[in-house]
């Protein structure tokens, strides 16, 4: 590792690896750069037009980055679990949760139709608008959709590839890779139950929370928390406490993302916000909205939020936000975020995490769930 140590280190850091999730991500960005010049060059060896219009574009997608919360869980856990010295396997999978992420996006813009991401146009979108460009025959929509599902099984090739390397060559290679093979499944799952639940026309708070448990998450906290753990060589205890708080952490960040796709600003959140709205999708919003409309004899908000039938117009959306503020479940899942950010923290200082480490598990929550980050005091 001694190439990666110098790409992605400060001096002071190569002792215990980077010091904060900020220098982690900050490395594993570098690394992502690192590891897609790689790919490019492979895949231009390989063919040239594939190279520029499906790897250009996955490559290009996966250095506009997000949040890399992910990798930033994914360090907590390893920091939790006792992890030190040598981060680069911590760093690759890092990078590895990118582009599973990036798999993740790319595939969800193509079954729920959205036209914008991280502040450009949604991968099948640019695909379609370089089909009318290039005067290619036959309809640009299906080719941009076709061509999108592929790249996005490139980027989760790519992940795999990185995430099986790095198994190989560490310790607990086999319990690394049940994690990340898990976390596979369950994000399969979740998009399926997400897909299903719209078209049975599915209502339930429970099943609601199913989804967002499936579909986000286990991939967006859990599972990181615990893929960190495991390269660190966690006990059983440490790493079910870690698998416990990123949970609830993971859930109140889906209901965050909930929220935001209903009331927040697309300037901030590069995504649009009313999509779900107008297609009545199910989500533990607008489940619990239903939930008490009927119970309080709302038949406005009931009609308004039903899934059974066909999407909104747009002039609709401003009445459907009115009924999730009046039948107060906006305010209840504020609520919910909250409890859930709370029991995060508390089962996360079950850990043998020092203080630091545990005050940046904190200001993650913080930032995933949209709460005030709370204060971590030293333990005694």
């Amino acid at each position: 590792m001694r190439e990666l140590r110098s790409a992605t280190e400060d001096p002071a850091e190569r002792a215990g690896g980077p010091l904060t999730a900020d220098a982690a991500t900050r490395a594993v960005g570098r690394v992502l750069g690192e590891v897609l010049d790689e790919r490019m060059s492979e895949a231009y060896d390989l063919d040239a037009v594939f190279a520029r219009d499906v790897a250009g574009r996955v490559s290009a997608f996966a250095r506009r980055g997000g949040k890399r919360l992910r990798t930033a869980f994914a360090w907590c856990g390893w920091r939790a679990g006792g992890g030190t010295g040598d981060p680069g396997p911590l760093l690759r999978t890092g990078v590895a949760l990118e582009l599973v992420q990036t798999c993740a996006l790319v595939h969800d813009d193509v079954m729920d139709g959205s036209h914008l991401r991280r502040g450009a146009p949604s991968m099948h979108v640019d695909l379609a608008r370089m089909h009318r460009a290039e005067g290619m025959t036959g309809g640009a929509e299906s080719f941009g959709h076709s061509a999108a599902v592929l790249a996005g099984d490139l980027a989760l090739a790519w992940a795999d590839d990185l995430m099986t390397e790095i198994a190989l060559a560490t310790t607990d290679g086999p319990r690394l890779y049940r994690e990340w093979r898990a976390m596979r499944e369950e994000m399969v799952a979740g998009q399926y139950r997400d897909l299903q639940a719209q078209a049975a026309g599915a209502s339930g708070v429970d099943e609601a929370l199913t989804i967002a448990t499936l579909k986000s998450a286990l991939y967006t906290v859990e599972r990181p928390l615990a893929l960190g753990a495991s390269l660190a060589g966690a006990d059983e205890a440490v790493t079910a406490a870690l698998r416990a708080a990123g949970r609830c952490a993971g859930l109140a960040f889906q209901l965050r993302d909930d929220l935001l796709g209903a009331f927040g600003d697309p300037a901030l959140t590069g995504k649009p916000v009313g999509d779900d709205l107008r297609a009545r999708k199910l989500t533990y919003l607008l489940a619990v909205a239903l939930e008490m409309g009927r119970a309080t004899g709302d038949e406005e908000a009931v009609a308004l939020l039903s899934p059974a039938g066909p999407a909104l117009p747009e002039r609709a959306v401003e009445g459907v936000r009115a009924a999730l503020e009046r039948t107060g479940a906006r305010d209840m899942v504020e609520a919910k975020i909250t409890e859930l950010a709370d029991t995060a923290l508390r089962r996360f200082g079950e850990t043998d995490a020092d203080a630091v480490v545990r005050r940046e598990f904190a200001a993650l929550v913080a930032r995933a769930s949209g709460i005030r980050a709370p204060q971590v005091r030293e333990a005694v």
